[in-house]
């Protein structure tokens, strides 16, 4: 699709047709716009997951009615998902998830069967051990929640902080930290997620203030994240919107998270429509709902730093596509508008879970999400900056200091269109394009080498193809990243 005849060949023609192409890019003179956390680009290992149970079943080569399949705990110890998730490091490594709301920590090693009375699951001490070890071996920093479930609450119903307790004293004696907490999973989807009936946003409210003065004694290093709510609209019935929970505890958190989802995949009756996947309106709903929440944090908790702690193309599992180069384009340009936006860490859902797992849940195969990963992880660093080009004619541009050379810039160059588009950059560029046989294809190319592992589960070799100064010619539907050593760009010295 994308040789390099091909784009040789495309080069000429642009050269000829489009008089130069754009108005040159000056790499060394953009301007520095924002500053993202070392692990801004994070991910979410679900509570499910750990424990084994009944999780999104992946959709696989046919559909049937059923919504979950059950999983054994996943093996964290395993060689190539160790190997994979350190070179995805420093991260932040989110285990929470809907079913964590009633997941039970277990004093023990091994569980004794089923959970006590008002939880749902066990997490024993050494699936949480495996936890640790994992972090500790792949560097990521954990982020976890807590269970609000009835076995949690007192006569009265209100929140009691011995499981958490618990967690955190096992953590401690393990010599290891949580880096940040949610109180809860998506709260504003409270009667789905084990709060008890009736929960309201003042029973939240109280709640995460007892939950607030517990974590700032047990743990105070440890940030409070919140609310990790889902909805980016109107409020519910409920009254358990992001809004009326943002009114009720904004003083208590140290950290704004949200959660976004595009849609919801058919599983939970959204419509799994590849076609839009490409489209300005399905790609931008990433800027509507952090409009949404920008608007609450600056009303409610001013300055407070954003994250988005769980996010994929659609929720409940993900669509079939997601686990193909079709959703490569969602999963960059999401990083490029979030960082640009000022949005700090991003935690895609999953490293490793049905559709849109980064992994295999069953083989730890790297799908192409999982290598749109690792070149922005080596390419962009955490300086953003203003790369001045205009989202327009389904090209978006979006430009980083270069993580490994001072004065070094990287642009990240996202051609969505079925047409060839183009940039002239004044300086020799090295150039990474990412593309495929087909957009629903499991297989992603650099520069025309097929990406996959080497033995030993060694990662290939990520090299860029030398392009001369002066037009830059992107094909359609490919993504380039444009590393400029020699930029001189004083914002990334």
């Amino acid at each position: 699709m994308a040789s390099r005849l091909a784009i040789a060949a495309l080069t000429l023609l642009l050269a000829a047709n489009e008089a130069g192409g754009q108005q040159p890019i000056m790499p060394g003179t953009m301007p520095r716009i924002g500053e993202v956390d070392p692990r801004f680009q994070s991910y979410n290992v679900e509570m499910v997951t750990v424990t084994g149970g009944r999780f999104w079943k992946p959709y696989g080569s046919r559909r049937d009615r059923e919504l979950y399949a059950e999983r054994p705990p996943i093996d964290l110890a395993n060689a190539r998902l160790r190997k994979l998730a350190a070179a995805l490091g420093p991260a932040y490594m989110r285990v929470s998830g809907s079913w964590a709301n009633a997941t039970y920590f277990a004093d023990a090693d091994e569980s004794s069967g089923a959970p006590p009375s008002g939880y749902n699951g066990v997490l024993t001490r050494a699936q949480w051990r495996g936890v640790l070890d994992f972090a500790a071996a792949v560097d990521a920093q954990i982020v976890t929640s807590f269970a609000v479930s009835p076995g949690s609450r007192d006569a009265a119903g209100a929140w009691r902080p011995a499981q958490a307790k618990r967690l955190l004293a096992y953590t401690g004696s393990l010599g290891a930290h949580i880096a940040a907490v949610e109180f809860m999973n998506e709260p504003d989807l409270a009667s789905q997620n084990a709060a008890p009936p009736g929960y309201d946003a003042t029973a939240y409210g109280r709640d995460v203030g007892t939950f607030r003065d517990f974590m700032k004694t047990a743990s105070p290093e440890t940030l409070i994240a919140g609310p990790g709510s889902i909805g980016d609209g109107a409020a519910p019935a409920s009254g358990l919107g992001p809004r009326d929970l943002l009114a009720a505890t904004a003083r208590d958190f140290d950290v704004i998270s949200y959660h976004h989802y595009d849609a919801l995949s058919p599983r939970c009756g959204g419509r799994d429509w590849p076609a839009q996947a490409l489209t300005e309106a399905w790609l931008s709903r990433t800027d509507k709902a952090l409009a949404f929440y920008k608007t609450l944090r600056h009303e409610y908790a001013p300055g407070k730093p954003i994250w988005l702690t769980e996010t994929a193309d659609a929720a409940c599992g993900g669509n079939a596509w997601d686990a193909t180069f079709l959703d490569s384009f969602r999963y960059l340009d999401q990083l490029g508008r979030l960082a640009k936006s000022g949005v700090a860490v991003v935690m895609h859902n999953t490293l490793s879970g049905s559709d849109y797992g980064l992994l295999d849940e069953k083989s730890f195969a790297p799908r192409p999400n999982y290598w749109a990963a690792l070149l922005w992880h080596r390419l962009m660093g955490t300086t953003v900056l203003d790369a001045g080009v205009p989202m327009q004619g389904g090209l978006h541009v979006y430009a980083h200091c270069d993580p490994g050379r001072s004065g070094g810039v990287t642009m990240l160059a996202i051609n969505a269109s079925d047409k060839p588009r183009a940039l002239t950059l004044p300086l020799a560029t090295m150039r990474y394009t990412l593309h495929a046989p087909r957009l629903q294809s499991g297989t992603v190319l650099l520069n025309d080498a097929r990406l996959s592992l080497r033995d030993s589960d060694a990662l290939p070799e990520i090299a860029g193809m030398p392009t001369a100064a002066g037009l830059v010619a992107l094909a359609p539907r490919t993504i380039t990243f444009l590393a400029i050593p020699k930029a001189a760009n004083p914002a990334c010295s």
